[in-house]
């Protein structure tokens, strides 16, 4: 069939069809309205959208039935709107998908009576365009209604921890508009733990007279920034937390930084600071006091290195390798002092640096060059000693 007369054709039956609308959408809405869910039934509103919903979409569906398969016009408006509407009220999508469904079934009836004296190629024609619309209608009905649902689910607290996760993950200057928290100012970054850690947070935001951005991460964890013109000192955090208001939570804290880097510096300092905190639990822990060891946990051949090189060659002297690994703490404890660290060990100050330079012997090298790596050496394996003992403990009580 020629595209002129099948293009009269397609004119010729839309007239008719048109014609008869008001018939096609009394029985359209009617169909509907009985598959209507009872939260919307009783509605005025709702009744008012459906039947701008079904006006809209019959002509839709006559257009494409005019204008051919290739047509690829916009859904009408109330479609989309309805199908927001159906989203807040808590209706299911596939009973939404049914309800047009439905309603195209009709509307094939009506074109099927219109078209009866239609050549059967004209009529394969018809209904061969017709149901790439509908299936086109249905899934942006269906994209709008799980778009509405994303943002009913993405509440005011949940766009903050994506704004925030934007301006932690880019280099480059993002929006922070709606924060309602001033980057450009001093922060500290905070791991809080603990039940209502959230609201821990913001306890000690008030108490500290500091600006708070918070994000709760799951039940007992949020992140958490005190901001302010002024620079906030770790020491004072640490005061407020021993007068015992914010309970049994445990606080990993960053470095008080300056601007947008810092913002994002702290928190990450915060976060280091807390990986150290989940193998040795304690109420308060300063990144700067474990940056190192932060640094070699988050690498686990790292840390077979350092424990290799710095702790398997006192294992070569046998049981007095326990003794040196003990004289070595002692030593470090005490800021690099023999006598000091004599008198922790009840042991005279000789004692302590034969057993020093016994380590410098099997090590090869000076203790002032690589004290720093045998600290964090000495530290991974206490760590590694107590996760094993609570695993152990674990086990037992299961």
């Amino acid at each position: 069939m020629r595209g002129a007369a099948l293009h009269n054709i397609r004119a010729e039956l839309v007239a008719r069809l048109r014609a008869r609308c008001g018939e096609i959408e009394d029985t359209v809405y009617n169909r509907v309205l009985k598959m209507a869910d009872p939260v919307e039934g009783d509605d005025p509103e709702y009744r008012a959208y459906l039947r701008a919903t079904v006006a809209e979409s019959i002509d839709y569906a006559l257009l494409g039935i005019e204008r051919g398969e290739e047509w690829e016009g916009t859904i009408p408006e109330a479609a989309a709107v309805q199908a927001r509407r159906a989203a807040r009220n808590g209706v299911k999508l596939d009973a939404i998908l049914r309800r047009y469904a439905a309603g195209d079934r009709l509307v094939g009836e009506f074109v099927v009576d219109e078209a009866a004296k239609l050549p059967n190629e004209a009529m394969r024609h018809l209904m061969r365009a017709q149901g790439p619309h509908v299936d086109r209608m249905m899934a942006s009905v269906a994209t709008e209604y799980m778009d509405e649902l994303e943002r009913i689910r993405r509440s005011p607290a949940q766009r903050i921890a994506e704004r925030v996760q934007r301006l932690l993950a880019s280099d480059s200057p993002v929006d922070a508009a709606g924060l309602d928290y001033e980057l450009d100012a001093w922060h500290l970054g905070v791991v809080v733990t603990g039940s209502r850690s959230d609201v821990t947070a913001r306890t000690l935001a008030a108490g500290l007279n500091r600006q708070a951005l918070v994000v709760a991460q799951g039940n007992d964890s949020a992140w958490a920034w005190l901001g302010g013109r002024e620079r906030l000192a770790v020491i004072e955090v640490e005061r407020y937390q021993a007068a015992g208001v914010l309970g049994n939570a445990t606080l990993a804290v960053g470095e008080p930084r300056h601007g947008l880097e810092g913002w994002r510096l702290t928190h990450y300092e915060a976060r280091a600071a807390q990986q150290v905190m989940l193998r040795r639990p304690q109420a308060l822990i300063q990144a700067s006091d474990v940056v190192l060891l932060a640094a070699v946990l988050r690498d686990d051949l790292l840390a077979k290195s350092l424990r290799a090189t710095y702790l398997a060659p006192l294992d070569d002297h046998g049981d007095s390798g326990l003794g040196l690994r003990e004289t070595l703490r002692a030593y470090f404890d005490a800021g690099f002092n023999a006598a000091t660290a004599a008198a922790v060990l009840e042991v005279d100050r000789h004692t302590v640096q034969r057993r020093l330079r016994k380590v410098e012997e099997a090590l090869g090298r000076l203790l002032h060059a690589c004290h720093a790596e045998l600290e964090v050496a000495l530290v991974l394996e206490e760590l590694d000693r107590e996760v094993e003992k609570a695993r152990l403990g674990a086990a037992t009580s299961t």
